[in-house]
């Protein structure tokens, strides 16, 4: 039965990272009925980091995730993630969780698991920027633009969204450029208590608005302007528990753009200041201009 503290497209997502058990170390993933052209590459990273917690003992949380984009993944077929298990220490594990769809490898995923041990503590600041009540919804955001923007109308919305600053859509309208992007993120409902759901959850948020200040930074803006963009690898550091139906702050920025591709880099921060999650994506971007 649903739960009322939770919207549709959030159980759809807990669906999804309900991965099938098909054999000792490989899980079979499935696809939500709304889907774009290809695999939302954020549900690549969060269904390979369920199959690899899967297979760790203890109290040994993830910590980090290294993943690369072979092939783009086909919406209308199951997805198999082969995990090997490459170490199993007293404090460390490592595994290495490898996709396929028809015998093809589509995505391969390094993953690291540490038990909670202490030590030095600090961490960069975060932006001060406006609390996320008083700010436009993403819907309030995406108003008028509906008709350029289906891919974003249309998609799944496990998350709440509050952008901190013009999406690139409105940027456009504004010619303002940013080399920067702030939107805070939760999900869109209560999560359960468990610790994987949490990091699974901010990794599937990871993949979206992360490359968006490569294009704020060249006044460009997707939807509206002719870009192809795919990711093509992407990494994850989780420095602290946290729960991701709270309030955190995905702050993001593009350090370079060169060869056709994009660097992005972005950090998960909660309300209160404490940086959880370090993320950079190289993507390639290509910029198609409209003939004169």
């Amino acid at each position: 039965m649903p739960d009322p503290a939770r919207s549709a497209d959030l159980e759809t997502l807990l669906a999804l990272l309900d991965l099938e058990r098909v054999g000792d170390d490989t899980f079979r993933g499935r696809h939500p009925d709304r889907v774009g052209s290809r695999t939302f590459g954020g549900q690549l990273v969060a269904q390979a980091l369920v199959a690899a917690d899967r297979t760790v003992d203890g109290d040994r949380p993830i910590h980090a995730t290294n993943a690369h984009f072979i092939r783009g993944g086909d919406v209308k077929a199951p997805i198999e993630y082969r995990v090997e298990r490459h170490r199993d220490g007293r404090a460390f594990a490592n595994r290495q969780v490898t996709a396929y769809q028809d015998g093809n490898v589509v995505f391969s995923m390094f993953a690291a698991f540490q038990d909670g041990a202490g030590g030095l503590e600090h961490s960069v600041e975060m932006p001060q920027i406006e609390p996320p009540e008083g700010l436009p919804s993403f819907e309030d955001h995406i108003a008028g633009y509906e008709d350029r923007l289906r891919g974003f109308v249309d998609a799944l919305k496990p998350m709440q969204m509050r952008y901190a600053n013009d999406p690139t859509w409105v940027l456009k309208g504004t010619g303002e450029r940013l080399n920067h992007n702030r939107v805070w993120i939760r999900t869109d409902g209560v999560l359960p208590d468990d610790a994987w759901v949490h990091s699974a959850a901010l990794a599937y948020s990871s993949d979206t608005t992360v490359l968006d200040s490569i294009l704020t930074t060249h006044g460009l803006s997707w939807g509206l302007d002719r870009i192809v963009a795919a990711t093509v690898n992407h990494s994850i550091w989780f420095h602290r528990p946290f729960r991701f139906d709270e309030w955190a702050l995905y702050a993001t920025e593009s350090p370079v753009a060169s060869g056709s591709r994009g660097l992005a880099t972005g950090r998960f921060f909660t309300r209160d200041g404490l940086l959880i999650a370090t993320v950079v994506q190289e993507g390639v971007i290509r910029h198609f201009p409209a003939r004169r």
